[in-house]
C-alpha cells in the first residue's frame, strides 16, 4: 500500500524499503528527518487551532485508535455533509494499493470535497498571479501579491488524494486542492487536471517497484543525504565507480541515456555537452570525474586564486532554528597587525520565538557597524565574510522586519545597503567561481582541505537543531553544556571560513592543481 510520498522518493529506497525495511527496525531515526517531522507536526497544530470551532457540522476532528477506524468515521462524516473535517483518513485501496490522509477535506458547496494539505515550507513568492483563499473559508481568487512557487510534491500529494476521494464517490467535480505553507498566512489553490497524468504514471510505476515486479539500481540523489540504506548504496556505487558519484540526480540520468554509466567514460568524454544536459556547467563535470579519478579533492579553474582581503576583517555565521528565527550571530574579529582574533556570539537563550532575539540582533548590528565605522576612522579597510550568504541575508532582512520596533534594530534599507557593498563578501561563490569541487562546496567539505578540523565530531546544522533544543529547554529543563557546545560549534565556523580564507590567499596554488594541469596528466 503506497502513500504520496512514494511519488517522489528514491525508486531504489522504495524497492529496499519495502522488501527489506525490516532490517531497519530498531536503528535510530536521522536527527534531521525527526526535526523536519518534529516541526511539521508543530505547524499543522498551529494551523488546527487557527481554523477549529465548535459547531459538529463546520468542524469535526478525526481521532481514532486505528486507521480503519479512522477512515470509518472520515467517511462517515463526509456522508453527513460535515463542512471541514480535520486528520481525514481515506480508506485503503485494497485494489488500486492507495493509501493516504489528509490534513482537510474541505465541503465543496457544489458537492463533494476537497482535499487541502498544511505543509512545512513556502508555497508562494512575493509576486501575483497565484489562486488563493482565505484560511477559513473556499473562495478562490487571484491575488495580486503572490505568485505560486512551484512544489511538485504537493501537486502529487494532492492528486493521490483527489483520486482516493474519486474511489470513494466523494470528490468534486473539478480536480482541485489547496496547500497550506509555512506561514499559514493562505491557502494556495492547485488546478490539479495539468499534473493528474503525470500521477498515474508515477503512481504506476511506484506500485511496480514496490511490487518487486520494475528493477531498480543504487544512484546517489540529494535523498541519499539521509537515507538508511545509503550505508549500502554508496559501497555499491564506489565498487561501479558509479557516475552519480560526481554527477548525481537527474544529471546522471542524462548521461546514462548518453551511454555513460561509470566515472572513467564521463572523465574520457570529448565533443559537446548531451542536449538534454539539466543544469550546471558540463565540462564542470567532466572535470569532476577527473578529480575524482585522481583523488583530487579541488581543481583550479585558473592560474591564480584571488580572494577579497582587508585591513580588519569580521566573520560571521548565524544559527537559526527551524523557520522560528535566529538566535546566534556568531563573529570572529581579526586585524592585520592587531590582538589575536577575537570570537564573540550575540545570541538568546530564550526559546524562539521570542522578542529578545530582536534584542541579540540589534546589539549584533550595531556592534558590526561600530567595528566597520571604526576601521573607517582608522583608515583601515574593512570586510565581513560568511560562507553562503542566503542564509545570513534572509535572517538579516527579516530580523529587520520582524523587530522594527525593537531599539538600535537597522531598517531594511541600511541591512540592504551593507549586504549588497563589497565589504559583504561570501567565500562560498569565492570558491565556487574558482574552485570544481567534486566532493561538494559545503563548509565541512572544503574547510578541511585548507587543514581546518572541528572540535566536536558530530558538529552539522542537523544536529545543531537537536543540541538548540536541549540548549533552551524545549523538553527539559535548559541544558547548559549544550549551550556551550553550540558555542564552541558557532566559533568554529567562523574560524573554519577565516582559515579557507587565509588559505585560498596564501597556498592554495601551491596545493590544488588546475584542470588543465589534470587533463595534461590524464
Amino acid at each position: 500500500m503506497l502513500d504520496a510520498g512514494s511519488l517522489t522518493r528514491c525508486r531504489h529506497r522504495l524497492y529496499l524499503d519495502t522488501a527489506y525495511g525490516s532490517l531497519l527496525r530498531g536503528e535510530p531515526e536521522n536527527p534531521g528527518v525527526r526535526q523536519r517531522r518534529e516541526a511539521a507536526q508543530a505547524h499543522r497544530e498551529n494551523v488546527r487551532a487557527q481554523l477549529a470551532v465548535d459547531d459538529p457540522m463546520l468542524w469535526i476532528e478525526i481521532d481514532e485508535p486505528t486507521a480503519r477506524d479512522a477512515a470509518d468515521a472520515t467517511v462517515a462524516a463526509c456522508r453527513a455533509g460535515v463542512e471541514r473535517i480535520w486528520n481525514a483518513v481515506l480508506p485503503l485501496e485494497r485494489d488500486t494499493g492507495r493509501r493516504g490522509r489528509s490534513e482537510l477535506l474541505v465541503r465543496d458547496a457544489a458537492g463533494g470535497y476537497i482535499p487541502v494539505i498544511v505543509v512545512n515550507h513556502k508555497v508562494t513568492d512575493p509576486g501575483r498571479g497565484a489562486r488563493t483563499t482565505p484560511l477559513d473559508r473556499w473562495s478562490p481568487s487571484i491575488d495580486e501579491t503572490r505568485k505560486v512557487r512551484s512544489q511538485l510534491r504537493d501537486q502529487l500529494r494532492l492528486a493521490h488524494l483527489y483520486r482516493m476521494l474519486t474511489h470513494e464517490g466523494l470528490a468534486t467535480a473539478t480536480p482541485v486542492g489547496g496547500a497550506v505553507g509555512y506561514k499559514g498566512e493562505c491557502m494556495l489553490v492547485h488546478d490539479l487536471t495539468t499534473v493528474l497524468d503525470e500521477y498515474d504514471t508515477r503512481f504506476a510505476d511506484r506500485l511496480s517497484v514496490a511490487q518487486g515486479a520494475a528493477f531498480t539500481v543504487p544512484s546517489q540523489v540529494s535523498e541519499c543525504r539521509s537515507c538508511s540504506w545509503w550505508f549500502d548504496c554508496k559501497p555499491q556505487l564506489e565498487a561501479v565507480r558509479d557516475v552519480s558519484l560526481v554527477a548525481s540526480g537527474s544529471r546522471a540520468d542524462v548521461l546514462r541515456s548518453a551511454g555513460v554509466r561509470t566515472i572513467d567514460e564521463l572523465a574520457q568524454w570529448t565533443g559537446p555537452a548531451p542536449e538534454e544536459w539539466p543544469f550546471g556547467n558540463f565540462d564542470d563535470a567532466v572535470s569532476a570525474a577527473l578529480a575524482w579519478r585522481a583523488d583530487v579533492p579541488l581543481l583550479r579553474r585558473s592560474e591564480t586564486v584571488t580572494v577579497h582581503r582587508a585591513d580588519v576583517e569580521v566573520d560571521v555565521d548565524m544559527e537559526s532554528y527551524q523557520e522560528h528565527g535566529a538566535y546566534l550571530w556568531g563573529t570572529l574579529l581579526t586585524e592585520a597587525g592587531g590582538p589575536p582574533p577575537t570570537y564573540r556570539g550575540f545570541v538568546t537563550w530564550d526559546p524562539l520565538p521570542t522578542v529578545d532575539e530582536g534584542r541579540s540582533f540589534a546589539v549584533f548590528w550595531n556592534w558590526l557597524m561600530d567595528t566597520r565605522a571604526d576601521a573607517a576612522a582608522r583608515g583601515k579597510t574593512f570586510a565581513a565574510y560568511c560562507y553562503s550568504r542566503q542564509a545570513e541575508d534572509k535572517w538579516l532582512l527579516d530580523s529587520a522586519r520582524r523587530f522594527a520596533d525593537v531599539p538600535g534594530v537597522p531598517t531594511e534599507a541600511q541591512i540592504r545597503e551593507f549586504i549588497d557593498s563589497e565589504q559583504w563578501v561570501d567565500i562560498y561563490q569565492a570558491v565556487s567561481d574558482q574552485f570544481i569541487c567534486p566532493n561538494g562546496k559545503g563548509l565541512k567539505k572544503i574547510a578541511p582541505v585548507a587543514g581546518f578540523a572541528w572540535r566536536d565530531d558530530e558538529a552539522g546544522g542537523e544536529a545543531s537543531m537537536g543540541w538548540y533544543r536541549e540548549a533552551v529547554g524545549y523538553d527539559a529543563e535548559p541544558d547548559q553544556t549544550q549551550r556551550e557546545r553550540l558555542l564552541v560549534y558557532n566559533e568554529d565556523d567562523v574560524l573554519a571560513t577565516k582559515v579557507l580564507r587565509e588559505w585560498m590567499s596564501d597556498r592554495a596554488e601551491k596545493e590544488i592543481p588546475t584542470v588543465a594541469d589534470l587533463r595534461a596528466r590524464a
